[in-house]
């Protein structure tokens, strides 16, 4: 089941704690990120931020053709390099993300990126969005201070989902031969990704099925880890053509 909106409020709570725990447990905030090259931890925490501070902002705007002027949520200043400030700073990104997610509810409307996916724009898609940033820059965070723990079951299992949903389903022609590619959870769930002329679809199987031209098998934690570019492909477990993936991957329908 997709998580309801009173949870993805609290799952952004969370998350965020804990990316806050772990920025204030750092020896330094200068150390680097290892799974984000060139950034330091300090970069990591001012990202996190910004971007919540944003998507306030894209919400509270309501229905648009296009984000509001970045100086609605960024007044150029940056985030505080003291730690105590930082952390006050960060805390206040977070209050003002969810308060204008609580105060629009889930079904408002508002623009995303995601204008052609599966996903929803409205402060609900958002909402489940953002739980996914959080939730895997707080990965990044403990891997860099050498506490790296796996995401919560809950948070994994719709991470799969809603990053097929909203990262990979586009009406956008996919330029290669049709294909079926299939994501499997040790902990029982299972989606196919659709790729042809018509774009990309991603549906949730009942069970796992046969006919995928390639599939990937791990926990969500390392499917999630996989999607976001956080494991190789030679870290997991693949059956099929992997040149697929390989494409998947290097897919940009933007471009």
């Amino acid at each position: 089941m997709t998580l309801e909106f009173p949870e993805l409020l609290r799952l952004i709570d969370e998350r965020s704690a804990e990316f806050r725990r772990t920025v204030a447990s750092a020896p330094s905030l200068e150390v680097p990120v290892p799974t984000c090259p060139g950034w330091t931890l300090f970069d990591l925490a001012q990202h996190v931020g910004l971007g919540r501070r944003k998507a306030a902002a894209i919400v509270a705007a309501g229905p648009a053709d296009a984000p509001p002027d970045p100086s609605a949520w960024d007044d150029g200043a940056g985030a505080p390099r003291e730690r105590e400030a930082l952390l006050a700073w960060l805390s206040e990104s977070i209050d003002r993300l969810a308060s204008t997610l609580r105060e629009a509810g889930p079904d408002r409307g508002c623009w995303t990126w995601w204008g052609d996916s599966q996903s929803p724009q409205t402060a609900g898609g958002v909402a489940r969005h953002q739980v996914q940033e959080v939730a895997v820059h707080t990965y990044d965070a403990q891997l860099t201070v050498g506490a790296p723990r796996p995401l919560p079951d809950e948070v994994a299992l719709d991470g799969v989902e809603e990053f097929l949903s909203t990262c990979c389903s586009t009406d956008v022609p996919w330029p290669h031969e049709p294909a079926d590619v299939d994501y499997h959870a040790t902990e029982g769930r299972s989606w196919r990704l659709r790729l042809s002329g018509d774009g990309a679809r991603v549906d949730r199987l009942v069970s796992p099925a046969a006919g995928a031209d390639a599939a990937v098998w791990g926990s969500a934690h390392d499917l999630v880890l996989l999607l976001y570019g956080r494991m190789s492909l030679d870290a997991a477990k693949l059956e099929g053509d992997r040149r697929i993936l390989e494409r998947l991957i290097a897919w940009d329908p933007s471009a």
